[in-house]
């Protein structure tokens, strides 16, 4: 068989149109395409169009847009119309006219997006009211199907009044109006509560332009709060403050109302718009004090419970609304001071005396102190003038200590009668609050509830000892401890100390005593009274007395006889504080002095 040659040349002069097995040449085949053009419809991509179902399966739906093709959309895209049918007209939106494999691509969903979307901002600008299905509830609120757009219905968008269960509202349809878009995000918020205050502001006109104060109407709780209860008028909000829900005592509104309960409150006071309005519950009812027992009295004995505690007292509720103050000086005899937590407790019930009772300003003042008995009705006889007791350090003064002889009965220790020889600047310097000590009554003062005691006064004065001792003109040795006001502070046996002005600090050399140096002093002057005792070094040797005989005359005062040398030295041992035991020998050596 001969071979055929087919050159580039003789392709290019092929006539293709002898081939065709149609039986139409090239003119008649571009008329019928301009026919079959003409049948089909105008459609361009990222534009929603008109199409009907010409096929439905369980999976898809064929939709005839009368392009060259069907579109094929998955059913699913049509689970909000159950009834969708063969036949049935839809909106679908052109994704391709034409993929890789020459097939249009279509979408239902879109095209309602892209509708629902282009609805909504229109619907936002005409404030048009619409219906939309709740779909399912989410935090903060509920997801709204609007157009086929997932909106966002926050939950104080709902209604008016709080709502507490937003399940109530899944799977129902509601009308609402759209109050936001965000368009970045594409984010649509509804309300339903904006349709209902549209309603009720026409009511809350006619409500408000009828109050006045005094006037009774009938509410619904809506809201509580720890400071008070709104109640719903319909359609005007008031507001009972916790003060005014009982005469009695609340802790929290919750005690006395509950949500949705229906009652009768009147109106106490409203500005002059009316929108704040404060109403009252327990107006409607009789003041517990109209109530009260009218034979009850001064000095009757009444019992109730604590229901408010403070540091100044306690208020005891003695009937429902009722309280009477038992401050805290009325709990106890006692004068130091305390706090009302000390004696009671909240919720205790406790019995007392009622003090004072003014009906008319409704108040009442109760003691509990006085269901006991009073330990200065019989101070006189308990409490002698020179008995001793033993008493309890409560608190310092300046000027003295206090001291607690029993509950109720305090004493006062002047701080001169601490003791007879110490010179005490004060009274921490001689003792402790808490500790104990010994004191005898001085004097007592019945009506003002006052008791001078003393301590010092348990042992016999040293200083009529050292009187003998001390006299003047007698010499003694003695160390300059410190001065003060130029004069010098000389330490001198026996724990006691002389002042020795600046002008006799002068030696025998001409020259002053200093601190610490020991010298000889002469006693010129002896003050039992004030316990003041003023010595003079420069007089032991200008008037003519040799160190001889001044160490002759302190040694007849130190060194008389062993006896008395140990008795004075044991009072020297305990200067600080003097005890019994000090007061025998300080005794035993005056009598022996006396004697000599």
């Amino acid at each position: 068989m001969a071979e055929t040659k087919i050159t580039g040349q003789g392709s290019a002069d092929f006539d293709w149109d002898a081939l065709a097995l149609d039986g139409y040449n090239k003119v008649q085949r571009a008329e019928l395409s301009d026919k079959y053009e003409a049948t089909l419809s105008s459609i361009n991509e990222k534009e929603v169009v008109e199409g009907t179902v010409v096929v439905l399966t369980k999976r898809e739906a064929v939709i005839n847009v009368g392009y060259k093709s069907e579109g094929v959309v998955p059913v699913s895209e049509f689970r909000y119309n159950p009834d969708l049918k063969v036949g049935d007209t839809v909106d679908v939106y052109v994704e391709c006219q034409e993929d890789k494999a020459g097939q249009l691509i279509i979408s239902h969903r879109t095209a309602r997006m892209h509708k629902a979307w282009i609805r909504v901002n229109d619907v936002l600008r005409t404030g048009e009211i619409i219906t939309g299905f709740v779909k399912c509830r989410t935090k903060g609120g509920l997801i709204v199907d609007v157009f086929g757009i997932e909106a966002f219905l926050p939950g104080s968008q709902i209604d008016v009044k709080p709502i507490r269960d937003y399940d109530v509202y899944v799977g129902k349809n509601m009308e609402f109006k759209v109050v936001k878009i965000n368009q970045e995000f594409r984010n649509v918020v509804v309300s339903h509560k904006a349709l209902i205050e549209a309603e009720l502001e026409e009511q809350k006109k006619t409500i408000i332009s009828g109050l006045e104060k005094g006037q009774v109407l009938e509410g619904t709780v809506k809201n509580i709060t720890s400071y008070g209860v709104f109640i719903d008028l319909g359609g005007v909000d008031g507001l009972i403050h916790i003060t005014d829900l009982s005469w009695g005592r609340v802790n929290h509104p919750e005690e006395i109302v509950e949500l949705d309960q229906k009652l009768n409150v009147v109106i106490l006071d409203f500005d002059d718009d009316k929108k704040r309005i404060a109403l009252g519950l327990k107006q409607l009812q009789a003041h517990p004090w109209d109530a009260l027992d009218t034979n009850l009295q001064v000095g009757d004995k009444v019992s109730g419970k604590v229901v408010v505690m403070a540091d100044y007292g306690a208020f005891v509720e003695i009937a429902a609304g009722v309280e009477g103050l038992i401050h805290v000086s009325e709990m106890s005899w006692s004068q130091h001071l305390r706090s009302a937590q000390d004696f009671m407790s909240v919720g205790d019930t406790v019995e007392a005396v009622v003090l004072t009772l003014d009906r008319e300003e409704r108040k009442m003042s109760l003691g509990i102190k006085q269901l006991m008995p009073d330990p200065w009705a019989a101070i006189e006889s308990k409490y002698t003038v020179g008995s001793k007791h033993t008493a309890k350090v409560r608190n310092f003064t300046n000027f003295g200590v206090f001291v607690e002889l029993e509950e109720g009965v305090d004493g006062l220790i002047h701080i001169s009668d601490l003791s007879w020889q110490k010179k005490i600047k004060h009274p921490s310097e001689f003792c402790k609050v808490g500790e104990e000590m010994q004191v005898v009554v001085l004097e007592i003062d019945r009506d003002n509830r006052r008791i001078s005691l003393g301590h010092k006064q348990l042992e016999e004065n040293p200083w009529d000892v050292f009187e003998t001792i001390f006299g003047e003109g007698s010499v003694h040795q003695g160390t300059i401890i410190e001065t003060k006001d130029k004069s010098g502070i000389v330490a001198l046996p026996y724990g006691v100390e002389g002042i020795c002005p600046a002008k006799h600090l002068k030696k025998e050399d001409g020259n002053n005593a200093k601190i610490d140096e020991t010298l000889d002093f002469k006693v010129i002057e002896f003050n039992k009274d004030s316990k003041k005792i003023v010595v003079s070094h420069t007089r032991t040797f200008e008037e003519g007395e040799d160190r001889a005989t001044a160490a002759s005359t302190a040694k007849k005062t130190t060194g008389g006889g062993s006896s008395t040398a140990q008795q004075v030295k044991a009072i020297n041992q305990n200067s600080e504080k003097s005890t019994l035991g000090d007061l025998d020998a300080l005794s035993a050596l005056k009598d022996k002095m006396d004697g000599k």
